[in-house]
């Protein structure tokens, strides 16, 4: 018996006073006489706990508004767009011109119409926002992410796509895509991207090799053109992706794109996938982190960060490296993170050579000292030729 029927009993049957009652039980005297009177008019049916729903609610969303809701909801992800109430908002009110946000209805309600129609599952493994320890740049081109990620071809080829953000405005600078991601190509996609939208004052990337050679107690091609620009680099520490966790964010979301899109036979039409999306998600996509505005309209308010430090010009980077004329009258020497092969000649197969380098120029020696070829390596080109 639930106290409703315990405190009738006790007054109409066991004849205590009402005062007496709402004393001991904490209630009060205006509900348990309410609760008198439904007894007295139903019986213990009048007892049951009765929904409190308002019989009509003039402000409810009428029905074709819901079916809007919907509509928006299953069309953005099936393109593998976001799909969340603040977004739908977004959307209505672009339908609508850009009229006062009364004419649709809140992110609240939105929510609600979803969670109804039974388009959000609840996940409480979730962490509490209240966790999030979040940064941001103060000016665009202060600092971009830099970071790779990887993609399955129709076949089932493993590529490579590079990613380049700006970490204020969430602006996506450059998506590209490799077989294979080389130190030279992200030196060609960064050079590529400052052409468009200015020199960065710093980047951020993870302890990838192309990236950094920290780790090999060397520079990379990537911090030295870094370097010589007075661009200032940083990196994250190993096994924690969270400091470049805009860029890496930025993969779930196009990678959700991608796995709605046809797939991609060749490289050449995954780029051309990634260029498509790369203008929606600049110019159309409303950003949570930027007050539901396009990447593009947050990188345009602001005046644009440059390098804080004058370029400079790096000396010649001077090194020796014992090597052995392979068969095909060839030795190999790294460059900028390429691979180079040096011609020798075939009458030197099986030679023990020295090889005295600074910077592009390169002198090859036998042990006795005997200059066998004097190169000077064009770095456009994988096979080197002496110098005429």
């Amino acid at each position: 018996m639930d106290l409703a029927g315990y405190v009738i009993k006790a007054v109409l049957v066991e004849g205590q006073k009402v005062d007496d009652v709402c004393a001991a039980h904490g209630i009060s005297r205006s509900w348990l006489y309410e609760l008198i009177g439904r007894y007295r008019d139903r019986g213990e049916e009048g007892l049951r706990p009765r929904s409190k729903r308002p019989r009509s609610s003039p402000t409810k969303v009428p029905p074709t508004m819901e079916d809007e809701i919907v509509g928006l909801r299953k069309s953005l992800a099936e393109d593998g767009l976001d799909a969340g109430p603040h977004t739908i908002q977004v959307h209505m009110l672009r339908r609508r011109c850009g009229r006062a946000r009364g004419a649709v209805p809140s992110v609240a309600t939105i929510w609600r119409v979803l969670c109804r129609r039974g388009f959000v599952v609840a996940q409480p493994q979730k962490r509490p926002k209240s966790s999030w320890r979040r940064f941001q740049a103060e000016l665009p081109n202060e600092c971009w992410q830099a970071d790779t990620t990887h993609w399955a071809l129709a076949d089932g080829t493993d590529v490579e796509i590079l990613n380049v953000l700006d970490d204020h405005s969430r602006l996506l600078v450059a998506s590209r895509a490799f077989a294979t991601t080389k130190a030279a190509d992200v030196v060609e996609t960064f050079y590529q991207a400052a052409d468009h939208y200015g020199l960065p004052a710093s980047v951020l990337t993870d302890n990838g090799a192309i990236f950094t050679a920290q780790a090999r107690n060397g520079t990379c091609a990537f911090e030295l053109e870094l370097l010589s620009l007075g661009i200032d680099y940083k990196h994250s520490r190993p096994y924690h992706p969270q400091t470049c966790g805009k860029v890496e964010r930025f993969h779930q979301t196009l990678k959700r794109w991608l796995a709605h899109q046809p797939p991609a036979t060749t490289v050449a039409e995954l780029q051309t996938q990634l260029d498509r999306f790369h203008r929606y998600y600049n110019t159309v996509r409303p950003h949570r982190a930027l007050g539901r505005r396009p990447p593009a309209q947050a990188f345009a308010a602001r005046t644009k960060a440059t390098p804080r430090r004058p370029a400079i010009t790096l000396p010649a980077h001077h090194r020796v490296r014992r090597d052995k004329v392979d068969r095909t009258g060839t030795v190999t020497l790294r460059y900028h993170s390429r691979l180079l092969h040096l011609g020798i000649g075939r009458r030197h197969a099986g030679t023990h050579v020295l090889l005295l380098v600074a910077d592009r120029d390169v002198r090859v020696i036998t042990d006795d000292g005997e200059l066998l070829t004097h190169i000077t390596i064009d770095p456009s080109r994988n096979y080197q030729s002496p110098r005429p």
